[in-house]
Parts: structure tokens; sequence; C-alpha cells
């Protein structure tokens, strides 16, 4: 049975996409690309139709669709960070050449996808049985943009929320 995978819109911009996501995810790697031919919605012929991706071990395809798609909120991707250096590093990365900053650890990048830059430890933090620690996670939270491990962990073993 065939694993399923992501397709992302991305109108005329899966080159550029490709190319910049390769730039920020270390040991993405470009597979197989597939070329427009005749077609009745006006795309030029030849032209980049889709191009996959495996990024971070996961297969994405970027597809040159034929009218314009925009993205929303509804779907993002997470990258689980061990370290605020990775956490500094792709909120940096993903945030360049015209990307946002967004609250609670988004980051919508130059393209409109929606990132969520996490510690890696956030899952066990926000399924723990113990509310008091978990509710303390996430008041915290609430309150940054780019997201403070230290603080989010502090949070967790006090079951207090930190400013």
């Amino acid at each position: 049975m065939a694993k399923i995978y992501a397709s992302i819109w991305s109108n005329d911009k899966a080159t550029e996409m490709a190319k910049f996501y390769k730039s920020v995810f270390k040991g993405t790697k470009i597979g197989k690309t597939a070329y427009w031919g005749s077609n009745p919605m006006g795309v030029k012929e030849g032209s980049v139709l889709t191009i996959h991706l495996t990024l971070m071990g996961q297969k994405i395809m970027l597809l040159n669709g034929f009218m314009p798609m925009t993205f929303n909120e509804s779907v993002s991707f997470v990258v689980p960070c061990k370290t605020q250096k990775e956490i500094d590093y792709y909120w940096k990365k993903l945030s360049s050449g015209g990307g946002n900053p967004v609250q609670c650890g988004w980051v919508i990048d130059k393209f409109g996808v929606r990132w969520q830059i996490t510690p890696a430890e956030f899952d066990k933090w926000n399924t723990s049985k113990n509310k008091k620690k978990k509710e303390a996670v996430m008041h915290t939270m609430w309150k940054m943009t780019k997201l403070e491990i230290k603080k989010l962990q502090k949070a967790f073993e006090l079951g207090e929320p930190q400013s």
C-alpha cells in the first residue's frame, strides 16, 4: 500500500520552493520532476508540473497548478526541535525573504506555507495527564511568538505559567 504524502499547490513557484526548502532543511533531496504536456488550462507545455522532495524524511510534492490558490491556517507543517538553537535556525530561515512570524511558534514562509516550529517535547507536555502542568505550558506558549524551550520546560516542571 502506498504511503500518504502532502501535495503543496504552488501556482508557479514549485522550482523556487524546492530550492528554498533544500536550503533550509539540511539533507533534503529533490526527486522526480514532471512537466506539463499539452493541456486545456493554458499552461505552457514543458513547464514544471510537479517536483517531489524528501524533507526531513517526509515526501512532499510541490505542484504548479493552473489557477491561483492561497494557503490558510488550517494546514501547517510541524518542525520538532531538540534545542533552542534549532528553533532559532528554522525560525530565522523560514521567516526570511518576506516570511512572517506568528504567535505560538508559527511562521508563514515567503510562499504562504505555515510552519509550527516547536520543541520536540511539546507533544509530551501537551498530552500530559497532569492538567496543571499541561495548562502551564499552554498559557506560557500563548504569550510567545518564537517559542523558548527553557520557559516552556520550566512551566511544565513547576506547573505554573512563565512570563
